[in-house]
């Protein structure tokens, strides 16, 4: 192994190097593994971006998992739970519990994926495909079985109207053909309960699954119609879920107008989510809109039953 201040030389000069002559492509692996031994990987995290490790700090296997649910605000809750001085957050959904050709990479794979982190602070990881991947329960019950789970929800038929426009804009940015919402979800004059947005709303189907490997009390739910609205009181329930000390406060958060949510203030810096976050969602035909209404209703009231908890949805 390259000693740590002659590897970071050598990692200077070839930037230097290449900054003012261009990188040739075969050097590419040259400065990746360079980087490896120095631990300058890529990951976004606040506090650890492209930093020699920080003495006295590891990678952790997540205590904590955000295990979904798309399209209901799990990048919002990672953003602002990294606020906390005591949390660390992987960069990138990794995938590792839901995708096999991730899982067979192993344990030590998915450890190599997270931030640096002091042993005061927990490592957090988010892949909202979780809560509705058929083998992702058991394989986070085989790593830990006594692991913190944050699920964080929002009304379903509005959870597939934000699938639908995620999907919408992904297709019209790569120039391929869109179909109208209603065109999707009507299928034959009745509705189409096969459509892959709906079958991810069904929250009871999928929550059955991860009460068989968890306990309830291992599992928060986070309400992400009120996370957007109103932040603080729900990440102090997440503060206190986690044992941890409060120390996110409501002047970390600001409302943007011209976004119309609230953007997060900390480390003296502002920051918003990204743009592809709360776009517009197209205005659907009423009759349709109820269709949905009624189809969650009895999902939703099953849900209730298992969480023992009501939330304010169609």
């Amino acid at each position: 192994i390259i000693p740590l201040h002659m590897a970071f030389l050598l990692v200077s000069a070839y930037l230097l190097l290449t900054h003012a002559q261009g990188a040739p492509a075969e050097h590419g692996a040259l400065l990746e593994t360079l980087k490896s031994q120095v631990g300058l990987f890529s990951n976004k995290s606040e506090h650890y971006s492209a930093q020699v490790r920080p003495p006295g700090t590891s990678r952790q296997i997540p205590q904590t998992i955000i295990i979904g649910v798309r399209k209901g605000g799990t990048r919002a809750l990672l953003e602002m739970l990294d606020i906390h001085p005591n949390i660390v957050v992987a960069a990138t959904e990794v995938h590792f519990f839901d995708w096999d050709e991730n899982y067979v990479k192993g344990i030590d794979w998915y450890r190599s994926l997270m931030p640096f982190s002091y042993g005061n602070q927990i490592t957090i990881e988010k892949t909202p495909g979780y809560f509705t991947s058929p083998q992702a329960p058991g394989r986070i019950h085989d790593m830990n079985s006594s692991i913190k789970l944050l699920l964080i929800l929002r009304d379903p038929t509005e959870r597939v109207i934000s699938d639908y426009t995620q999907v919408y804009y992904n297709r019209v940015e790569s120039h391929k053909p869109v179909q109208l919402f209603e065109d999707i979800v009507i299928k034959n004059g009745a509705l189409n309960t096969k459509y892959k947005a709906i079958q991810r709303s069904l929250y009871d189907v999928h929550m059955e699954k991860w009460l068989k490997h968890f306990s309830l009390d291992q599992i928060h739910i986070v309400d992400g119609n009120t996370l957007i609205k109103d932040p603080l009181p729900e990440l102090q329930k997440v503060e206190r879920f986690l044992n941890l000390p409060s120390r996110i406060m409501s002047s970390n958060f600001y409302f943007n107008q011209t976004k119309g949510f609230y953007c997060i203030r900390s480390d003296g810096r502002e920051r918003c989510l990204h743009e592809s976050k709360g776009r517009p969602h197209p205005l659907v035909n009423n009759t349709v809109l109820e269709q949905l209404y009624s189809y969650f209703r009895e999902h939703n009231a099953k849900f209730y039953r298992m969480v023992n908890h009501s939330f304010d949805w169609h």
